[in-house]
C-alpha cells in the first residue's frame, strides 16, 4: 500500500519525553501527512470530521483515541493510533511498539486490520468502561493529577476495604453489589485491581467483570453482545478508556464487531 492522504492530530498533553510533539509533527510532515497539534479549545472529533483525508490518526494516550476512531467509523476511513501517552494500552493490544511513536507513522502506508469497538449509551470506547472503586480513583486522580500505578492500586484496595457497601446496580435486571464493574471490549487478563492485556480484539463480544464481596479476590466474568447496567442514581461516575466521565443511568453497552478499520505498520504482526 502506498502512502494515504493522512490527517494526524497530536495531543501534546499526552506525551512526555522523546520525541516531543514538535519532533513528532516534523516527522509526520516529512512523510507528507497533514498535522494539527491540538490546542486547549480544539475539538478532536470536529477536526477529524472536517479533514480532507483518506485516513485519520491521533497521537495520544488511551483517552485521546476513541473520539477520532468514532469519526473514522462514521466516515468509513481507516484509523491510525500513534502511541503518545503514559499507558497506551490500546497500542499494546493492537500490536504496536509503545516505545516507538515515530515508527508507528509507517501505518499510514501499512496494512489494514478490522477490530471490534464497544459503545456505552452510543459513545464509542476502544478498551473498557469501569464503575465503582476504580472509576472513583480515576476521578480523584484527575482532581489531584497523576499517581503512580503502584500507589493507585494500593489506594484502590484501601477504598475497597473502607467501603463495605460498594456499588449497587442491576446488570440485565439482576441485582448485584460490587466493588468494581468493568466492561471490556473483548476479554482481558485481570488480577484484582490490575488490568492486563487482551489476546484478541475481534472476538465480537463484551466481557462484563465484577468484583463482589467485602474483600474480593477474583473477578466474575459475563460475556455477551450487549448489557444494561442500572444504578440507583441517575448519574454515575465512570472511567472510559481511563478518562473520568459521568454517565446517565441506565447504561446500555453494546459491541460493534469489526467496526473499526485500523492501519498498522507493514512490519507489525
Amino acid at each position: 500500500m502506498g502512502w494515504l492522504a493522512g490527517f494526524l492530530l497530536i495531543n501534546p498533553r499526552s506525551g512526555s519525553g522523546s520525541p516531543d510533539a514538535d519532533e513528532l509533527r516534523r516527522a509526520a510532515e516529512q512523510k507528507g501527512l497533514r498535522v494539527h497539534v491540538l490546542g486547549d479549545r480544539d475539538d478532536p472529533a470536529e477536526l477529524a470530521q472536517c479533514a480532507d483525508a483518506d485516513a485519520l490518526g491521533i497521537a495520544g494516550g488511551d483517552g485521546s483515541l476513541a473520539p477520532v476512531a468514532e469519526v473514522a467509523i462514521e466516515r468509513s476511513v481507516p484509523f491510525v493510533c500513534i502511541p503518545f501517552g503514559t499507558r497506551n494500552h490500546f497500542a499494546r493490544d493492537v500490536g504496536l511498539d509503545r516505545d516507538d511513536p515515530l515508527g508507528a507513522l509507517e501505518a499510514f502506508s501499512g496494512r489494514e486490520r478490522t477490530i471490534d469497538v464497544g459503545s456505552v449509551n452510543d459513545r464509542v470506547f476502544l478498551n473498557n468502561v469501569s464503575l465503582g472503586a476504580y472509576a472513583q480513583l480515576v476521578h480523584r486522580r484527575e482532581s489531584h493529577r497523576r499517581r503512580r500505578a503502584a500507589l493507585a492500586r494500593v489506594r484502590a484496595l484501601w477504598m475497597t476495604a473502607r467501603d463495605r457497601h460498594g456499588l449497587r446496580a442491576k446488570v440485565d435486571g439482576r441485582e448485584i453489589e460490587a466493588r468494581v464493574i468493568f466492561v471490556g471490549n473483548n476479554a482481558y487478563e485481570l488480577e484484582v485491581f490490575n488490568v492486563g492485556e487482551r489476546e484478541r480484539l475481534d472476538e465480537g463480544v463484551l466481557h462484563l467483570y465484577t468484583l463482589e464481596g467485602w474483600l474480593p479476590s477474583a473477578w466474575d466474568d459475563r460475556k455477551g453482545e450487549r448489557f444494561t447496567v442500572e444504578t440507583p442514581d441517575s448519574r454515575v461516575e465512570a472511567a472510559i478508556d481511563g478518562e473520568p466521565v459521568e454517565l446517565e443511568s441506565p447504561l446500555h453497552f453494546e459491541v460493534r464487531p469489526r467496526a473499526l478499520r485500523v492501519l498498522l505498520p507493514a512490519r507489525q504482526e
